[in-house]
């Protein structure tokens, strides 16, 4: 049986760019960084909460995976937050603009979106 998640990869098109962005302005933690030769490739395992939560990949020229119009399969990353507003405000600041703060009708939690420098839909998620 399942009994979580263990972790979600995402292919980024500059790596330095996304290893900064997912560090630095998201506050993730390195477990470990990797460079496979073999693919000519990095790999970089990050946690949030001492909890591994993300594979960051780097390959030579991957192709564009379009966000919008949204298509099937995966849909976007959603990270909980306790203050949404908080959190929106220090991603201006950073330079990173999320959508308007919305309310879920179904639980009543505040959410918004905003975008990795790959153009990956990431939620933020009000608990």
């Amino acid at each position: 049986m399942l009994l979580g998640i263990h972790h979600i990869a995402i292919i980024c098109s500059n790596y330095e760019i996304s290893k900064k962005f997912y560090t630095e302005i998201l506050g993730l933690t390195v477990i470990r960084e990797v460079y496979r030769k073999d693919r000519n490739s990095y790999k970089l395992d990050l946690a949030l909460n001492n909890q591994y939560v993300i594979e960051l990949f780097s390959f030579p020229n991957p192709p564009n995976r379009p966000s919008r119009p949204e298509a099937s399969g995966l849909r976007h990353l959603a990270f909980k937050v306790n203050d949404i507003e908080s959190v929106c405000k220090t991603l201006q600041e950073k330079g990173f603009i999320s959508e308007p703060i919305r309310i879920d009708p179904y639980t009543k939690k505040k959410y918004t979106f905003f975008q990795d420098p790959d153009g990956l839909p990431i939620e933020l998620y009000s608990e």
